[in-house]
């Protein structure tokens, strides 16, 4: 019976361990490890002077919040037609939204000229979104969302939610929840926004 039992615990344990790594990103050794924020002037860099307009135009509005709520990003979104979009759902009150802004900034300032970044700033004061966007500069403007109607449209369960649009407008993939590293919004990036894989 020992015996049995002793093989029964080895295997939960085995079967918990192997669980545990198949769950866990393994291409990436900094998953779920925190990034520091990139500063204001870094994220203001210029753009290449052959960067396409509209993206150029975009970047030089660090950090803007944007009324008009859904309205007004559908009208970005079918502005930046022939470009990949990448949509960023946050609010100041949301810790994973903290956590995964330092590879948002990142990604979108390698990326700029290339992809545009949109923020929607969902259920927060803009006093309190300001704060948080001193702390974590944005290389882009947010959308401000104060009664969750554009979180509705993506079926947020919740924040953070990160949407991918390829270069036609059309909406690829919502990412519901954190993403842990910027390997993982690279990816996702290079798969579902630009279509490589």
């Amino acid at each position: 019976m020992r015996k049995a039992l002793l093989v029964l615990g080895t295997l939960a344990l085995v079967v918990a361990v192997v669980v545990g790594l198949r769950q866990a990103d393994d291409s990436d050794p900094a998953a779920g490890a925190s990034a520091r924020p990139l500063t204001l002037a870094e994220v203001s860099r210029p753009l290449p002077a052959n960067a396409p307009a509209k993206l150029a135009a975009l970047h030089e509005r660090v950090n803007e919040l944007v009324p008009g709520g859904k309205r007004a990003l559908e009208a970005q979104l079918r502005a930046l037609r022939g470009h990949p979009v990448v949509v960023n759902l946050w609010a100041s009150w949301c810790g994973p939204c903290r956590n995964e802004l330092p590879y948002l900034q990142r990604q979108a300032v390698k990326r700029a000229g290339k992809v545009a970044f949109l923020g929607v700033n969902s259920n927060d004061s803009d006093e309190a979104a300001r704060q948080l966007a001193a702390r974590f500069p944005m290389p882009y403007p947010s959308f401000v969302d104060p009664r969750l109607n554009v979180a509705g449209g993506y079926g947020a369960r919740g924040l953070p939610v990160t949407a991918f649009y390829d270069a036609r407008g059309k909406r690829v993939l919502v990412h519901q929840g954190e993403i842990r590293s910027e390997a993982q919004l690279a990816r996702e990036i290079d798969r579902y926004a630009l279509g490589r894989g």
